[in-house]
């Protein structure tokens, strides 16, 4: 899936020249990916599009503020995930809205703890 994903992002730097899912997926697999990692990765990306509508943006958080992972998360995130995403938090790159959104995709990867290849593909 993340083979998939990464060729995604490289191939559609803008959303908006990316082809409908159907089409995706026979360019996918015309380019020799297999059907199930096509259906992970268009169902991973289906996911993260409904997040992202229906998270909202938190309220201004005080500067001083930070963000407390549950068990569950340090369990399925590991050190190495939790400390990148606080190191884009802390370096202004990722805002307290697109860091919960990067928790939840985070949280469906299929690897426990998500390493740190996996969390920079995800981010």
């Amino acid at each position: 899936m993340f083979d998939i994903l990464v060729y995604l992002f490289e191939t559609y730097y803008n959303p908006q020249s990316c082809p409908k899912a159907e089409v995706l997926a026979h360019k996918l697999a015309a380019i020799g990916f297999e059907d199930e990692d096509i259906n992970d990765a268009l169902g991973w990306l289906h996911a993260l599009g409904e997040t992202s509508q229906q998270c909202q943006p938190t309220a201004q958080l005080s500067p001083n503020s930070q963000r407390i992972f549950s068990e569950h998360e340090q369990n399925v995130l590991g050190a190495d995930a939790m400390g990148f995403i606080t190191f884009l938090q802390n370096s202004g790159a990722l805002t307290a809205h697109l860091r919960e959104i990067l928790i939840e995709s985070a949280m469906t990867v299929d690897e426990s703890p998500v390493s740190l290849d996996k969390i920079k593909i995800v981010a």
